[in-house]
């Protein structure tokens, strides 16, 4: 049976909150019988975008991460919300009931994620439900994907074995896969948050002037010299290896450019670093 998926790219999220907008405009003052009463106008964020900085000096950069329910295969809340406070639909959609989960704020600690929020006038959980409203009436992607600008959320209704080719296919991750729940909400480019680079920049000194080293060759090894990527510098100097794990220990850099000598030198990696500028 086609399941409903959400495709989550970070490299292309720009933090404008259309997504979480949107969700608000749909949800606060609005209630939908047999799938949510109306969200606590201040506090939910159903659509919760993360933040996370990465490098010092001239090379950083920022991601953000759009975290939504996500709609778990294994969902903890489904099990702690016996009786059908909780419920997985057969499309995917984690419910969970507005009738039944009332007075149930135990549901809120269920969730890994923490992905779902106390309404205290209601005394009700409530989370991101994919608008399955919507769904359930023609619409082909809820309001959060529809108000992306660029594209960064997607919305696939798909068979299970088409879905684990394009999670092969477009190197697709789970959020906190240790977690166990096999979460329906994929992400593309997650390094961007959750793991980290080194980078830096070459300049060349000539005749007591200093200018950036256009072209450089740049190689990343392990200690034990294995080859882990190569690049050349852009036109700032700047050379940036990304992908790499937090707290791994040390690499070494080799820099070489025509009519100047190698130069090597051990980096120890704990979290993003930009070791500035190295002179040939």
């Amino acid at each position: 049976m086609k399941k409903w998926n959400m495709i989550i790219d970070v490299a292309e999220c720009e933090d404008c909150n259309n997504c979480f907008l949107a969700c608000k405009d749909e949800h606060v003052d609005n209630d939908f019988a047999g799938y949510s009463l109306s969200q606590f106008r201040h506090g939910h964020r159903w659509m919760n975008i993360m933040r996370k900085e990465r490098g010092q000096g001239s090379i950083i950069d920022v991601a953000y991460l759009p975290v939504p329910c996500m709609h778990c295969d294994h969902a903890p809340c489904v099990s702690k919300g016996n009786g059908g406070a909780v419920y997985k639909r057969d499309d995917g959609i984690v419910i969970i009931d507005p009738i039944k989960a009332k007075d149930l704020e135990d549901l809120v600690d269920a969730c890994p994620y923490g992905c779902i929020w106390w309404n205290d006038e209601l005394k009700l959980p409530q989370k991101c439900g994919f608008c399955a409203h919507l769904l359930d009436n023609g619409w082909q992607e809820p309001r959060c994907v529809q108000a992306c600008p660029t594209g960064a959320l997607r919305f696939l209704l798909i068979e299970e074995a088409e879905m684990e080719k394009m999670v092969a296919s477009n190197n697709l991750e789970v959020l906190y896969p240790e977690y166990e729940t096999r979460p329906r909400v994929y992400y593309k480019n997650l390094y961007r948050f959750n793991r980290c680079f080194i980078a830096g920049s070459v300049g060349v000194r000539e005749n007591g002037l200093e200018d950036c080293a256009k072209g450089a060759e740049v190689a990343l090894f392990s200690p034990s010299m294995k080859k882990l990527g190569e690049q050349r510098t852009d036109n700032f100097g700047d050379f940036k290896f990304d992908n790499l794990e937090e707290n791994s220990g040390k690499y070494i850099l080799q820099i070489s450019h025509e009519g100047y000598n190698k130069t090597t030198m051990e980096v120890d990696l704990k979290k993003s670093l930009n070791i500035g500028v190295i002179f040939l």
